[in-house]
């Protein structure tokens, strides 16, 4: 049997922020990046209790959709454009940061790292409520 799990994050969607640096030369986590990483954890221990990781080396194929919120500027036209899916959000965050936090965030608690992900997909899209959806399911051969 094929193990899989799925969670919502609720809010707008983040994306993974550059580390920043002291005038040292020592490099942090911003505060905004630590703060959504640790939502992601919460989402995933809420709806997944109990979850066993998976072992390393194991493959994995993670799918994310990030929904998010219609400007309240939109006029009605450009609204229902949004909903139904014929205009998409092509700002930022990046698909690729979205994946990047998403993916790092799981670390330890959903598998063992992160570089057993061998298929992902990222879809940016708006919806009524902003959320960011995740599955997570083991590659069967």
């Amino acid at each position: 049997m094929v193990k899989m799990v799925e969670f919502i994050v609720y809010g707008e969607p983040q994306g993974k922020e550059r580390p920043r640096f002291t005038r040292n030369g020592i490099a942090y986590t911003p505060t905004k990046t630590r703060t959504y990483e640790a939502e992601v954890v919460a989402a995933f221990r809420r709806d997944c209790p109990g979850f066993v990781p998976w072992e390393k080396g194991v493959p994995l194929k993670v799918r994310i959709k990030a929904v998010y919120s219609i400007p309240q500027s939109a006029p009605a036209m450009a609204r229902a454009k949004m909903l139904t899916g014929q205009t998409r959000p092509t700002k930022k965050p990046d698909c690729d940061n979205i994946e990047k936090i998403i993916c790092d965030s799981l670390n330890a608690i959903c598998y063992h790292d992160d570089s057993q992900i061998v298929d992902t997909r990222v879809i940016k899209e708006y919806g009524a409520e902003p959320r960011v959806e995740v599955t997570v399911k083991e590659i069967g051969y």
